[in-house]
């Protein structure tokens, strides 16, 4: 998957998961977007990366053998790109 179409991806994505958690349409999405200032909580984030794994086939979060803590929506993709199974 192209990172285009994965950056698409994880943004349909998460408008599905923070109409759920907040019931409001979800804030547009930048690259530079800070996470923490999207409106969704730990556990918002723990949905979505659920609702990931179920759409795209993978964590990137359980396959990587460090902690990584994405600060943007831009590092978020980037890691979900880097991390696609080959």
């Amino acid at each position: 998957m192209t990172k285009d179409e994965l950056n698409k991806k994880i943004c349909t994505v998460f408008g599905e998961v923070y109409e759920q958690q907040e019931g409001s349409l979800a804030p547009e999405l930048e690259a530079k977007t800070v996470l923490m200032e999207t409106g969704l909580d730990s556990l918002g984030f723990a949905i979505l990366v659920t609702a990931l794994e179920e759409n795209l086939g993978y964590d990137p979060f359980s396959l990587s053998d460090e902690a990584y803590y994405p600060v943007t929506f831009g590092d978020f993709v980037d890691f979900y790109f880097k991390s696609q199974p080959e």
